[in-house]
């Protein structure tokens, strides 16, 4: 095994813009690129090995290949060969669509998958972007079916001002969207299953207005689910600050100045980390030594007990938390 990087899986999308490109120092696309899937065993949208022995192999692969050893006793014994999380980068040069998701249950009664839930953490907003989450007030199945109807469903979602460093955590049954001018990464299940409850009457490239999920989405939503920014500690200057640990995942912002050693002293968990600034050489108990840059993604087996960063960097890195562990969402 080794730290494993990844192919790039960039998604053209209409309301997606440039700051990806430039983000991940790609070069320039013709297209909108509104996502960068980091980290995905989605079928049809899987990630691929990026050199190494296991060059070639999709995500999945790996984990049938590798099994506790890569993803940790704990997940493997949850979640078997299904890599449970998906992890990407979002440009929204637009407003995206006022849409919900399903929880487990009804994700997997309806589509056989796991349910999303999902956060968020700003990497970049334009001046007066804004994130939605949730609603104002709690309201009644019928208020939200009156305001579908008169178009007017805006007027009770809660939207909150963004900065970079924010974070925002969206259980599944949550009412949100993206506000056009993030930049951000999300942290999800990994399922791919969207309810769009209101998409401002936006067209496709063929004119036709884009597909609504009504029927889905007033089952799916959670009538008394608001604001979902989460209060943040005083940020680290330099070390971990915890950003946020749910049930399904956790995530720590790391600032590495010159050097920075991480203990794993169970390794129930894989290490998933994203470069948000700068780089750094990476050293793991057993493997060989890799680099990351601003825009990488590389997932940390399991079996690595220590991680030693070297060089200067902003890092987020994603794991999946033991199911003893307190959560705080």
């Amino acid at each position: 095994m080794e730290i494993y990087k990844f192919n790039n899986i960039l998604k053209p999308v209409l309301w997606g813009g440039d700051k990806l490109v430039a983000f991940k120092r790609l070069p320039a696309c013709d297209e909108p690129i509104g996502e960068s899937w980091e980290l995905s065993a989605v079928p049809g949208h899987e990630s691929v090995v990026k050199g190494g022995e296991d060059d070639g192999l999709t995500l999945s692969q790996l984990v049938q290949r590798y099994g506790a050893d890569l993803v940790g006793e704990d997940v493997y014994r949850r979640f078997g060969d299904s890599f449970p999380l998906l992890i990407k980068l979002i440009d929204a040069k637009r407003d995206l669509s006022i849409q919900v998701h399903p929880d487990d249950a009804m994700a997997q009664r309806r589509h056989g998958s796991f349910g999303k839930n999902e956060m968020w953490y700003i990497l970049d907003a334009d001046e007066g972007a804004t994130i939605a989450t949730g609603f104002k007030r709690p309201i009644t199945p019928e208020e939200f079916d009156r305001h579908l109807a008169e178009g007017t469903i805006l007027d009770v979602v809660n939207r909150d001002v963004s900065h970079p460093g924010d974070v925002f955590y969206i259980p599944a049954g949550m009412i949100h969207a993206i506000g056009a001018g993030n930049l951000l990464a999300e942290v999800q299940q990994s399922s791919d299953i969207t309810y769009r409850v209101w998409d401002y009457n936006r067209r496709d490239a063929d004119g036709n207005l884009r597909e609504l999920h009504t029927s889905q989405a007033r089952e799916a939503l959670d009538y008394n689910a608001l604001d979902g920014q989460v209060a943040l500690p005083e940020p680290s200057l330099i070390g971990s600050t915890e950003l946020l640990t749910t049930r399904y995942f956790s995530l720590t912002h790391y600032i590495v100045v010159k050097g920075l050693r991480i203990e794993i002293p169970q390794s129930h968990s894989f290490l998933a980390l994203t470069c948000i600034q700068g780089e750094s050489l990476i050293e793991a108990e057993g493997l060989p030594s890799s680099a990351i840059k601003q825009g990488e993604t590389v997932l940390i087996p399991a079996c690595a007990h220590w991680v030693v960063f070297t060089g200067s960097a902003r890092l987020l890195v994603t794991s999946v938390p033991s199911e003893t562990m307190t959560v705080n969402k």
